[in-house]
C-alpha cells in the first residue's frame, strides 16, 4: 500500500510532467530521486516509461532494439509520455519513434547504433539489421535517386527515424553513438567499411520525414555515419544545446519551415557542420525558410570525439583532412532558401560560410551578422548562383541569390589561396548585397602571376570555393553581381600579397564607402564594371565610373 508521502511524490511528479511534454527533461538536473521512485521500484508510471522494465539490459552487449521500441509503443499507446533512458550502454538497430513520445537520455546513458553487416554478409551484430531502405518515388517523376545522393532519399535505414509523425522530442543530458552506421565513403584505416546501399546496413543516427512540432535538446551525438540528423519537411523544429563530434554531416534541415538552432557545438572535419538544404527529395520543390541559426560553435580541426572528451586534441600536421566542418545552406538546392538569418556564430579551423544556389533556389532574404572565424581554410565567404540543375527539368531552372546582407564579420588568419567569392553565371547575377563591418585578415603571399588569373566559370560544375582554382584576388572576387555595396571593409594580409584585394568582373552598380586594404600593387582589378562609386576609402582615392573594363585602381 502506498503511504500518503509516496503518493504525495506520485502526484508531484504527475503534475510536473503534464506541465509539458518535456516536463522531465527541463527538470530532471534538479528532480529529487524520489520523482523517479515508480521507474525505479520496477512500475512504469502512465506518464513514465523505463525501457528497463521492457527488457533493455543497458550492459553494451545485449541488443536492446526490441524492448526499446515496446517502450516507445506502450507510450504511444497511453496517448504520450516520456521513454525514459537510466545511465547504461543501449546497443540497438533501428529504433521507431511515435507522436506525443518524448525519449530522455539520462546522464550516464548511451544509445549505441550496433555494427551493421559487413560487405557480404547479411547480418551483423547478433544477427540484426537496420531497417531496409524504403523506396524513394513519384508518381509524376519516378524515381527520385538521382537527384540527390543516397542518403538524402531514405529514412527508415537510420539508429532513430520517424515519418508523418508530430510532437515528439528527444533531449538528454545522455547520448547517441552512431558506432555501427556506415558513413558512405572511406575515412580511416580503423573504419569497417560498412556500404550504405547495403541491405541492412545503418547509414544515420536520427532521420525524420514531413514531422512537425519537433524538439532536440542538450544531447550528445558521437561518430554519426552519414547524418547526425537528416531533417526533411519537418516544420516547427527546434534544436537546442546538442554537441555533435563527427565524421560527416552534424544536422542536415532539409526542406524546413520555422527551424530554430541555438547554442550547439559541431566538430565535422570531413563534411559540413550545419546544412539547411532544400533537395527534391521529398518529390517537388519545397524551400527551407524562417530559419534561424545562433550562437553556434562549428569547426572541423578537432579529431573527432575529442570534443566531447573535453581533449580537444588538433590533428597533427600533415594530417590530410579536408576540415571542413562550416555552415552551409547548399549544395541541395531544389526549393530555395528564404527568411535566414545566422548570427552570434564562431567557425574555428573549417571552411567558411557558404549560400549556395545550384538546381534552382531562390535564395532570398538572408542576413548574416555577429561572426568570427580563425584559421579559415580560404574563402571565408562564399556565395554561388549556379545551374548544376538536378532535378526534374520540368520544374528545375536557374534559380535566384538576392538581398542578402552580411554584418561585423571578423576572419583571422585565413588561407589565402582563394579569396571570398560572390559569383553568379552569365545571365544570371547575384542581386543586392550589402555586407559591412568587416575585417578579414589573412597569410598572404599571393604573386603577380596568381594576379593575372582568369577564373573558370563552371556553371555547372558542384558549387565549392575552390572550383575557381587560385583567385585572382585577396580580399574579394565579385562576379556577375548587381547592386552591391561594401562598407567598413578592411582586408589585411599578414605578409604582402601581389593581387588586387577586390576584383569585379560583370559587375553592375557598386558602392565602396570606408574600404581599407592595400594599394601596391593595386587594390581593384574592375572588368565589364558599370556605375561604380569608391568614397571616403583608404584603398582608392574617391571614384566615379560609369563604365570600367581592363582598368585597375
Amino acid at each position: 500500500m502506498k503511504t500518503p508521502a509516496t503518493r504525495t511524490s506520485d502526484s508531484s511528479r504527475r503534475d510536473l510532467l503534464k506541465l509539458s511534454g518535456l516536463g522531465l527533461a527541463a527538470a530532471a538536473a534538479t528532480l529529487p530521486s524520489s520523482a523517479f521512485a515508480g521507474a525505479q521500484s520496477g512500475a512504469a508510471s502512465p506518464l513514465l516509461f523505463d525501457v528497463r522494465i521492457y527488457g533493455a539490459t543497458g550492459n553494451g552487449k545485449s541488443v536492446d532494439t526490441a524492448a526499446i521500441n515496446k517502450a516507445i509503443e506502450a507510450a504511444a499507446a497511453a496517448g504520450g509520455g516520456t521513454v525514459f533512458f537510466p545511465a547504461g550502454n543501449y546497443l540497438s538497430f533501428s529504433i521507431h519513434l511515435r507522436s506525443f513520445v518524448h525519449l530522455y537520455l539520462a546522464q550516464g546513458a548511451v544509445l549505441i547504433a550496433a555494427d551493421s553487416p559487413k560487405p557480404g554478409e547479411t547480418t551483423g551484430y547478433q544477427g540484426g539489421t537496420y531497417d531496409p531502405a524504403e523506396p524513394n518515388t513519384s508518381i509524376t517523376y519516378g524515381s527520385l535517386e538521382t537527384y540527390q545522393d543516397f542518403g538524402h532519399n531514405h529514412w527508415h535505414n537510420s539508429l532513430l527515424w520517424g515519418e508523418n509523425l508530430h510532437d515528439l522530442s528527444i533531449t538528454g543530458p545522455g547520448r547517441i553513438w552512431g558506432r555501427g552506421l556506415s558513413h558512405g565513403r572511406g575515412r580511416d584505416k580503423l573504419d569497417v567499411p560498412f556500404v550504405a546501399e547495403q541491405a541492412g546496413v545503418g547509414n544515420k543516427v536520427i532521420a525524420l520525414k514531413n514531422c512537425y512540432n519537433v524538439i532536440f535538446r542538450d544531447f550528445q551525438i558521437l561518430k554519426a555515419g552519414h547524418f547526425g540528423m537528416l531533417l526533411t519537411g519537418v516544420d516547427n523544429l527546434t534544436i537546442d544545446n546538442l554537441t555533435i563530434d563527427t565524421d560527416r554531416d552534424g544536422m542536415d534541415i532539409d526542406c524546413c519551415k520555422n527551424v530554430r538552432v541555438s547554442n550547439c557545438t559541431v566538430n565535422s572535419p570531413w563534411d559540413d557542420g550545419i546544412c539547411p538544404k532544400s533537395s527534391f527529395s521529398l518529390g517537388y520543390n519545397r524551400p527551407t525558410e524562417n530559419l534561424t541559426i545562433t550562437n553556434c560553435f562549428v569547426t572541423g580541426t578537432y579529431q573527432m570525439g575529442t570534443v566531447l572528451d573535453g581533449t580537444w586534441k588538433k590533428f597533427p600536421e600533415g594530417y590530410d583532412v579536408p576540415r571542413t566542418g562550416r555552415i552551409k545552406c547548399g549544395t541541395e538546392s531544389n526549393g530555395g532558401f528564404k527568411n535566414i538569418t545566422i548570427s552570434n556564430c564562431v567557425f574555428e579551423g573549417c571552411m567558411g560560410l557558404a549560400l549556395e544556389s545550384e538546381d534552382g533556389a531562390l535564395c532570398e532574404d538572408i542576413t548574416v551578422s555577429n561572426i568570427t572565424m580563425r584559421d579559415i581554410v580560404y574563402a571565408p565567404l562564399f556565395v554561388r548562383l549556379g545551374s548544376r540543375l538536378r532535378g526534374p527539368k520540368q520544374v528545375t531552372q536557374v534559380g535566384t541569390a538576392r538581398r542578402i546582407l552580411i554584418s561585423n564579420v571578423t576572419s583571422y588568419n585565413a588561407g589565402s589561396r582563394v579569396s571570398s567569392i560572390f559569383s553568379g553565371i552569365p545571365g544570371y547575377s547575384i542581386e543586392d548585397v550589402k555586407i559591412a563591418n568587416v575585417l578579414h585578415q589573412h597569410k598572404g603571399g599571393g604573386t603577380a602571376a596568381m594576379a593575372a588569373l582568369v577564373p573558370p566559370e563552371n556553371e555547372a560544375k558542384y558549387p565549392d570555393p575552390g572550383m575557381f582554382g587560385t583567385t585572382a584576388s585577396h580580399g574579394f572576387l565579385f562576379r556577375h553581381v548587381n547592386r552591391l555595396e561594401l562598407s567598413h571593409v578592411e582586408i589585411q594580409p599578414m605578409v604582402p600579397d601581389a593581387r588586387p584585394s577586390f576584383s569585379l568582373l560583370d559587375v553592375h552598380r557598386a558602392d565602396f564607402y570606408a574600404i581599407t586594404a592595400p594599394t601596391s600593387p593595386t587594390a581593384f582589378a574592375l572588368n565589364k564594371v558599370t556605375d561604380l562609386r569608391i568614397l571616403f576609402s583608404r584603398a582608392a582615392p574617391d571614384t566615379h565610373l560609369d563604365t570600367a573594363d581592363n582598368k585597375t585602381i
